[in-house]
């Protein structure tokens, strides 16, 4: 299935790439701000470079309120920024209103990996070196739960939207790219 487009041509200076936990925000990210040559944000890996600890350990702590405000900051400020990025948001900016504020804003192009929560559940299991403070006793239940709360309002937020059940993430990057080079995405002119 091609990728379902949103928007007309315009100038963008970040991609951010959105959707649940191990959709493959962070691996297609990565490849798509790299052929675009832009630069790449890990939001995950952002918060562990300014404090020392990662989401899980900061979960463990505080809860989510002991991230998701490090979530938002990172969210808003790289995509505030006047350099050229590719966003690998969390799954839970969906929950903030600050930060889908900042994916709705001018210049920013929102692409929603979706999969659906079975895909997910398996590349959880398969990736068992990567801590996820939300999934509990019960991933495949819990990944349901938050494709239900957070679907409709991760498609409402997409300009570009990617099916990548079945396919690589070098697949998956390579319709991003389509996408992105049929709306005429570029950066803005200095």
């Amino acid at each position: 299935m091609a990728p379902k487009i949103r928007t007309a041509p315009r100038a963008v200076v970040h991609v951010a790439c959105i959707g649940l936990m191990a959709a493959g925000k962070s691996s297609v990210g990565r490849l798509v701000a790299k052929r675009l040559g832009w630069r790449f944000v890990d939001v995950d890996d952002e918060i562990e470079a300014r404090t020392g600890r990662t989401v899980a350990e900061l979960a463990e702590i505080g809860g989510e309120d002991g991230y998701r405000p490090l979530e938002r900051a990172v969210v808003v400020e790289t995509l505030a920024a006047a350099q050229p990025s590719v966003l690998a948001a969390p799954g839970g900016v969906a929950l903030d209103p600050t930060a889908r504020a900042a994916i709705e804003a001018d210049g920013v192009v929102a692409v929603y990996l979706r999969a659906d929560p079975r895909t997910l559940a398996i590349r959880v299991a398969e990736d068992a070196d990567h801590e996820r403070p939300l999934m509990g006793d019960d991933p495949l239940g819990a990944l349901r739960e938050m494709f239900s709360d957070r679907d409709a309002t991760y498609r409402a937020l997409a300009e570009l939207e990617v099916q990548v059940d079945d396919r690589s993430h070098e697949e998956v990057a390579g319709l991003v790219l389509d996408a992105l080079a049929e709306m005429a995405v570029r950066p803005p002119r200095c």
